[in-house]
């Protein structure tokens, strides 16, 4: 498998889920500006949405979409734990984070991303990223992780999405149970592996 990625965007999270299953895959990086792979290709011939993550498997077919792909990736190994088995109803509950995370935090944060934004656009989306984080927050105060004390893909995006909370001027302190699960998953070794991978860390 290859995994075509932006270091910190939405497709850390499969880079994640990819080195947390003990995947063999490899990487190529993307400029977004550019449209560009490190190793010179136009990135819109790979994939003509343009945007990352993308996953080539083995068989040239290729998913799109973070989602989707955490999907794939955790049913790649299913002993790995990393999404419960089709037909039971904790897998739906992680597909149904996964959705949320998707559509109403990834996409929270697009204003502030936006150089052409306004004032008034971005104080509406960090208003609404922050009644967000309250009910995420809600959501955590008691376990580990989405899921309880078991680590699932949805960790991997979430965690992915909470990250650029200080890209954009948000504290993440204002709501310790988000900080102290940003720090809980950061400390995985196979997330450390993968913002290693990204040079994210050092």
């Amino acid at each position: 498998m290859k995994l075509y990625y932006t270091p910190g965007a939405c497709s850390l999270a499969p880079h994640i889920a990819l080195c947390e299953l003990g995947a063999s895959f490899s990487t190529e990086k993307v400029s977004l500006q550019t449209k560009k792979t490190e190793t010179g290709a136009d990135y819109t011939t790979i994939n003509s949405k343009g945007s990352v993550p993308a996953l080539v498997l083995d068989d040239g077919h290729m998913l799109t979409e973070a989602a989707v792909i955490l999907q794939y990736i955790a049913d790649a190994k299913p002993d790995a734990g990393l999404i419960p088995r089709p037909g039971t109803f904790e897998r739906y509950r992680v597909l149904e984070w996964l959705n949320y995370i998707a559509s109403d935090v990834h996409k929270g944060f697009s204003p502030l991303f936006n150089p052409n934004a306004s004032a008034d656009w971005r104080a509406g989306a960090l208003a609404l990223l922050a009644a967000r984080f309250a009910w995420l927050s809600g959501q955590l105060a008691a376990k580990s992780y989405l899921m309880g004390e078991s680590f699932s893909v949805a960790d991997a995006y979430l965690f992915t999405v909470l990250s650029w909370s200080s890209h954009v001027g948000i504290d993440l302190g204002q709501w310790p149970v988000l900080a102290a699960y940003q720090a809980r998953v950061g400390h995985r070794p196979k997330v450390q592996e993968a913002l290693r991978a990204e040079g994210l860390v050092g």
